[in-house]
């Protein structure tokens, strides 16, 4: 499996990789197939079926809205996140749906979207897509697992062992970390150049820096535009916004010179940082997938930490940054999962704390060894962690959340760039740790708001 960096970040919208971005691409693309095998025409109405998990915290991650925006031709990359809910509300409204922008269908929101709460073999974020004729044919169905991080497969794929990624053949391949050192030694690269190498397999040096550019842009849009935002999320849990009054209150100590210690500044600025954007995915905005959107926040809050608090940080660096995070994310996609459906939260946020520590201990000089250190402990402190999200929302405990594993991030790489890259535990232990721990967990822990902190909410 060969992974680009471009495909653990994505530019999306809220609230969820796997329940929005995901079935959101799923949609569209199944659109597309009905008007190029030339049956789009003869659909008179589309049906939708969401399982397993889609079907448990489906509707808190918005699974619903995001697949008859994606069946109306919008892609999550591109759709404006203002222009959704007006989609939706012409739906409900006039129980028609433009199918792939150009065909009105029949869409009945209570009969043709369905929530099934059973379990598919592949994945448990399933969802299947029919499209009928006037007469009652069927004219094309096909189910789609949404796996994680937004990588989407169809039925056949799944049964292939595919993983949403496509096959190249890249210069310095690797399927471990240990594999990933090697490389390093042998050719006296920094884990950043090894991923820059294997890029070109895709495109070349000058797009994936303009593109790596492009994906940090939507980062600090993110979060600029979540500290300006105020009141209450959606969902009816009441949860208010507090990126905007924490920013206000930054610069006013920053604007009266108030005396504080300056790990205490940084914190806060952090904690600022991962607050804004996963408030922002929160409520439904564009966000970067990650690798996940319930991680969203961990990967810019450290990298602006990185380029607000270190001295001679520099944009050149952050390409560095992100393929070096990169470079842990396709280790943890390969060998376990990025799925909180899957694995629990230790797969989302476990896994963005672990790129993240690696991210910053790369363009803080470490060494491939001091890389991979970050990266372990990143991802050793989270194991276990479940998701287990009230109401389904991605706002309690995620937001908070974020804030945590992005100041552990931090930490994980000022502890490795401190010793000298060896450990008792390497990364790829962790990593098969994450992925047994994730099987033996209670599927009630796996983002299906059954049990955890999603129940004694309620009981309170």
């Amino acid at each position: 499996m060969s992974i680009s960096a471009l495909d653990l970040f994505k530019i999306g919208v809220g609230p969820s990789s796997s329940h929005t971005v995901g079935p959101m691409r799923a949609a569209h693309d199944y659109a597309r197939r009905l008007e190029t095998e030339g049956c789009l025409a003869a659909v008179r109405c589309v049906q939708v079926k969401l399982y397993g998990s889609l079907a448990a915290t489906g509707i808190g991650h918005g699974t619903d809205r995001a697949v008859v925006v994606g069946l109306s031709g919008e892609r999550p990359d591109r759709v404006d996140p203002d222009r959704i809910g007006a989609i939706v509300d012409d739906v409900r409204r006039s129980g028609t749906l433009q199918l792939g922008g150009r065909h009105a269908v029949a869409f009945d929101w209570e009969r043709d979207l369905r929530l099934l709460p059973v379990s598919l073999p592949h994945h448990p974020n399933a969802m299947r897509l029919s499209a009928w004729s006037e007469d009652g044919v069927a004219l094309a169905e096909d189910t789609y697992y949404s796996i994680g991080g937004g990588f989407v497969v169809n039925e056949a794929q799944a049964r292939s062992g595919a993983t949403g990624a496509a096959e190249m053949r890249v210069r310095y391949p690797f399927d471990s970390a240990a594999e990933l050192l090697a490389i390093c030694r042998r050719h006296s690269l920094r884990i950043s150049e090894v991923m820059l190498a294997n890029e070109l397999a895709w495109r070349s040096e000058d797009e994936t820096r303009s593109v790596l550019g492009q994906i940090w842009d939507a980062m600090r849009g993110c979060v600029a535009r979540g500290i300006t935002q105020e009141g209450m999320l959606p969902g009816g849990l009441n949860v208010r916004r507090r990126a905007a009054a924490l920013h206000r209150r930054l610069q006013e100590r920053e604007r009266a010179g108030n005396l504080i210690s300056q790990t205490f500044a940084a914190l806060d600025w952090v904690n600022l940082y991962a607050l804004a954007v996963n408030e922002e995915n929160a409520g439904g905005g564009r966000v970067v997938t990650a690798p996940t959107n319930g991680a969203a926040g961990i990967i810019p809050a450290v990298l602006h930490y990185y380029m607000r608090f270190q001295p001679g940080s520099d944009e050149r660096h952050v390409v560095d940054f992100l393929l070096a995070a990169a470079a842990v994310g396709t280790l943890l996609k390969k060998n376990a999962s990025i799925s909180g459906a899957e694995v629990g939260c230790q797969g989302e946020v476990g896994s963005a704390c672990a790129m993240a520590a690696a991210g910053l201990t790369e363009v803080m000089g470490g060494t491939p060894e001091q890389v991979e250190n970050a990266a372990e402990i990143g991802l050793e402190h989270n194991l276990g962690l479940t998701c287990d999200p009230v109401g389904g929302l991605v706002q309690v405990p995620c937001i908070e959340r974020n804030a945590m594993a992005s100041v552990k991030a931090i930490n994980a790489a000022q502890l490795a760039l401190r010793g000298d890259g060896a450990h008792a535990i390497s990364l790829d232990q962790a990593i098969r740790t994450m992925r047994d721990t994730g099987r033996d967990m209670l599927d009630k822990y796996k983002e299906t708001s059954r049990g955890g902190l999603a129940v004694s909410f309620i009981e309170c």
